[in-house]
């Protein structure tokens, strides 16, 4: 263990007060023994140290204050018998011990207020419960730091879920958008194919009243010219339902169509004529709508369905 100056300073007081103490003794028996003839101290005198006693620890100051308890008288010591011998020579006397000079013994300072200071064992306690505050306060700073991290993780994960929430209302109202302007498109082609049918429908009674009125020509062997037109108005009808007018064919523009059939209208093959006046890519447009209109009209029509049709074809939208 490291020796402190508090340390020294008590070892010296502690010394000084030992010797003052056997001074005192030894003062005392000198007192009670001596003879009425003082005798002179041989030997060199007894040299002292001065001690501030600010400078001394507590309990040194307060041993120091505290009156010297007077020595018990010591008890005179037995004296052998001495035999009378006439002859004999006396004893030799004891030379008388030195004793020393009377020195004035300074007065002690009055003693300051006496501090305690703290046991070991307290001072122990007072180091265990310094460990324990600072154990519990680097505790709660951990437990007030972990806090934070999961406050923080929370909020993170809640904008995370806000986030993919609003993502999916998002996803939804367009996914709603996108089916709305599908069913908005489906009730617009039914209605342009209703209104198409109509018009169709009144092409046909327009030609069947027309030829209805018309007399017949001659060598027409009694075939209903009216409903022949309703017939390639019908068929008509049906290839433009699946045709898509390209932007360089004008609407009105004629083009004439061999078309191969069987009862019942499947079509067996579609040839636009080399006189058609739409570029390739009408023709082909034309040729693959009929194609893709089978089966032609047939029911009702059965007695002026030919095999071999031509159709003259009109560009229209529908």
């Amino acid at each position: 263990m490291r020796e402190t100056r508090a340390d020294s300073t008590q070892a010296v007081v502690l010394a000084i007060a030992l010797h003052a103490f056997l001074f005192a003794l030894m003062f005392v028996g000198l007192w009670w023994t001596r003879d009425a003839a003082p005798i002179a101290a041989a030997g060199s005198p007894i040299s002292a140290e001065m001690v501030d006693t600010s400078e001394l620890s507590t309990q040194m100051r307060r041993a120091l204050a505290r009156e010297a308890e007077p020595l018990p008288a010591p008890e005179p010591e037995p004296v052998p018998p001495q035999e009378v011998q006439e002859d004999a020579a006396p004893l030799p006397q004891p030379l008388p011990e030195p004793q020393p000079q009377e020195s004035p013994v300074p007065r002690q300072q009055e003693a300051q207020e006496f501090v305690p200071e703290p046991a070991p064992v307290e001072q122990e306690k007072v180091d265990r419960n310094a460990i324990s505050a600072e154990t519990r306060e680097r505790e709660q700073e951990e437990k007030r730091r972990q806090e934070q991290v999961d406050l923080t993780e929370r909020k993170q994960q809640e904008e995370a879920e806000r986030k993919f929430r609003l993502a999916e209302q998002q996803r939804d109202q367009k996914l709603k958008k996108i089916q709305a302007e599908r069913a908005k498109a489906e009730r617009e082609a039914k209605l342009a194919e209703q209104k198409l049918k109509q018009i169709a429908d009144a092409r046909a009674r327009q030609a069947s009243d027309a030829a209805a009125s018309a007399p017949p020509p001659p060598g027409n062997n009694g075939v209903d010219a009216g409903l022949q037109a309703r017939y390639a108005a019908a068929i008509q009808e049906a290839v433009l339902r699946n045709w898509t007018r390209p932007e360089n064919v004008p609407q009105g523009q004629r083009c004439r169509i061999y078309i191969t059939q069987l009862p019942g209208g499947d079509v067996m093959s579609a040839k636009v004529d080399p006189s058609c006046p739409y570029d390739e890519l009408g023709r082909r447009s034309v040729e693959a709508a009929v194609l893709k209109a089978k089966p032609l009209p047939y029911a009702g029509f059965e007695s002026v369905f030919q095999r071999n049709l031509i159709l003259n074809f009109e560009a229209q939208d529908r």
